[in-house]
């Protein structure tokens, strides 16, 4: 039975990744077999597949510390939460989308609650969740057992895990199971670390960490087994965050490598999970890339600064970039719906997104048309909608401007790959500018951090978002944005968002689909970041909602499905949340805890001269 893995190594620790594996395989070929014995027709069969189901889950949940680091497409086929996933990674900027039938455990029990679940159907699940986990038996994964470099990034993975999606129920089909599966989950990773360290003592987990992962574990046992009076705030702060920070030490002091994609966007030298370098999401130098001198940033910076502000951006020189994203309103319009077109008539068809953070997006847009910031800031440019100005235009209008002209001249040594001054680098100006406002921190950071403390009604809203409310399972610590650990993918939600606040029809935008046409994408938009979300409304791709309040309002009645629109692939539960008057109160409180103190730059005072004269009319801001 573990002869698969004595090629490789023979330590406990590579035998223990041996016996759990092959437990787990046991386990689901017995309940394959159940089901195959089984008639669904009866709800008591149904009820005894379940139970086997959670058996197998507990099965899986200590092989998990291994599983989602060392092959994670394998690993949704065990526990998928999805029917239908559509892969919106980083790799997406070098390829299409690109579709994945859902399998596993959390599906299969899901199943079963359907009107009539066929028996071939649900072995289908299963089946190919047996496969899956055949995939952890070959050499190009069990080969990472033999040093300890992939421990490090496993458990880092685990720690973010559990500040993100473990104590959520983000995967798990009964909440009431969740708490029990953690607790279970920490007692075999404890057990784990014991066996690395026997086989790995040069390279072992202090006994400080050690002291620290036994202090969460009795907190966790401390605790109640119902979700919902979890208190996830501690268990962050006082024992996650503290975990992560040593884990990290041990990744840069035993100079740990990774061979895997999972850590393409993380960044070793993130000391906490709370802080803004923990993964990259944009390039927000762009062209810029190689450049380290904080005068020359400086210098770029304050380029992208003046053409923010400058309406020679668009094709009547009368809008600028601050036109829809005011800096008083952090980057967003919060005057309007959604902001004015081009031609001064029409308004536009989705409200406008604050730029702040938008550089921990791995998409761009409510749709996820974009992949980089650079190539979004030259769409709004050159459509016609926004800015109109055809790229040669701009070109000739900003080289007109000696100031402009010389800067853009002296930064071209920076830029070996294009000697010529182009588009791009007036992009990345402008991208380097605006997201240098994306470093600032919450009261929320500083609390989970230890700098400061937070009141109990934001405490309090805290626990209900993770919990009860439902918020966390798509909007993830620590950006709280659509972008989950490993932080490599951004997700699409159908929430049903109306046309207006009477519900009267589904909002007729049709979101993600415009960009990846599928049954599963129809009115799809990305997840966006709760921070500084009380400074940034109107809320929602349109703007429908106002106020805070009425957007909890619409989660706590299961968004457009449970309003009574017709929404056959809503992602949203359909289900009221059964929030208190009370409860809302205290989620309003959490979410004004995420505004960052953001000290933003005082607008310019003049715009550069240009040898057009007419040019030298035009008005810091733009006219509308």
């Amino acid at each position: 039975m573990l002869s698969f893995i004595s090629k490789v190594f023979t330590g406990d620790y590579a035998l223990l990744y041996s016996c759990r594996l092959n437990d787990l395989v046991q386990k689901q070929i017995q309940l394959a077999k159940l089901i195959e014995s089984k008639n669904l027709e009866y709800e008591s069969d149904r009820t005894k597949i379940k139970e086997e189901i959670n058996i197998v889950r507990l099965y899986l949940k200590k092989f998990d510390f291994w599983g989602r680091y060392l092959e994670p497409v394998s690993y949704k086929q065990i526990n998928g939460p999805l029917p239908v996933e559509w892969e919106t990674e980083v790799f997406e900027k070098f390829e299409k989308p690109y579709k994945r039938p859902g399998a596993g455990l959390t599906l299969a029990y899901l199943y079963l609650d359907e009107e009539k679940p066929e028996k071939d159907s649900l072995l289908k699940l299963i089946s190919r969740s047996i496969k899956a986990v055949e995939t952890f038996k070959a050499d190009s994964i069990t080969g990472n057992l033999t040093d300890f470099h992939h421990f490090f990034l496993c458990n880092r993975l685990f720690l973010l895990n559990l500040a993100a999606i473990y104590t959520t129920g983000f995967e798990s089909p009964d909440s009431e199971r969740t708490i029990p599966e953690l607790r279970l989950m920490l007692s075999g990773t404890e057990e784990l670390y014991r066996n690395f360290n026997k086989n790995f003592p040069q390279t072992a987990l202090s006994q400080a960490y050690l002291n620290e992962f036994k202090n969460l574990i009795e907190f966790v046992n401390s605790q109640s087994a119902d979700p919902n009076e979890f208190d996830h705030f501690n268990f962050l702060k006082d024992h996650v965050n503290i975990l992560f920070t040593m884990n990290q030490q041990f990744i840069r002091d035993y100079k740990v490598v990774s061979k895997s994609y999972v850590d393409y966007s993380l960044n070793k030298a993130a000391n906490t999970i709370f802080t803004k370098n923990l993964y990259t999401g944009q390039n927000s130098k762009g062209v810029y890339l190689r450049v380290n001198d904080y005068n020359v940033l400086s210098e770029i910076e304050n380029l992208g600064r003046l053409l923010f502000y400058d309406p020679i951006l668009s094709g009547n020189n009368m809008r600028s970039c601050a036109s829809c994203h005011k800096p008083n309103e952090y980057f967003a319009d919060t005057s309007v719906t959604t902001s004015l077109h081009f031609d001064k008539k029409q308004s536009l068809p989705r409200n406008t997104p604050s730029l702040i953070n938008a550089n921990y997006n791995h998409l761009l847009m409510q749709d996820g048309f974009h992949i980089s910031l650079q190539e979004q800031a030259l769409a709004v440019i050159t459509n016609t909608s926004e800015m109109f100005c055809a790229e040669k235009d701009v070109l000739k209008k900003i080289l007109s401007c000696d100031e402009y002209k010389q800067t853009l001249k002296s930064l071209l040594k920076h830029t070996p790959q294009l000697p010529e001054i182009s588009m791009e680098h007036i992009s990345s100006a402008l991208t380097l500018y605006y997201s240098k406002f994306s470093k600032a921190y919450s009261p929320f950071d500083e609390a989970m951090n230890n700098k400061t403390n937070l009141n109990e009604e934001e405490k309090k809203g805290f626990n209900l978002f993770m919990s009860k409310a439902q918020c966390a399972t798509c909007h993830f610590v620590p950006q709280f944005n659509g972008v989950k650990p490993p932080y490599v993918g951004s997700e699409f939600e159908v929430l049903g968002v109306p046309a207006d606040k009477n519900f009267s029809k589904l909002s007729v935008d049709k979101g993600r689909f415009l960009v990846n046409p599928a049954t599963e994408t129809a009115n799809a938009f990305r997840t966006g970041s709760l921070r500084n979300i009380e400074r940034t409304k109107p809320y929602m791709h349109n703007g429908v909602f106002s106020t805070l309040e009425e957007v909890i309002d619409f989660y706590d009645a299961g968004g457009g499905a449970g309003r009574g629109l017709q929404v056959p692939n809503q992602t949203l539960s359909s289900d009221s949340l059964h929030l208190t008057v009370e409860e809302k109160k205290y989620l309003v409180a959490f979410m004004k805890s995420l505004n960052e103190k953001i000290d933003f730059d005082p607008v310019p005072d003049r715009l550069p001269k240009s040898k057009i004269k007419s040019l030298n009319n035009r008005k810091v801001n733009g006219e509308y």
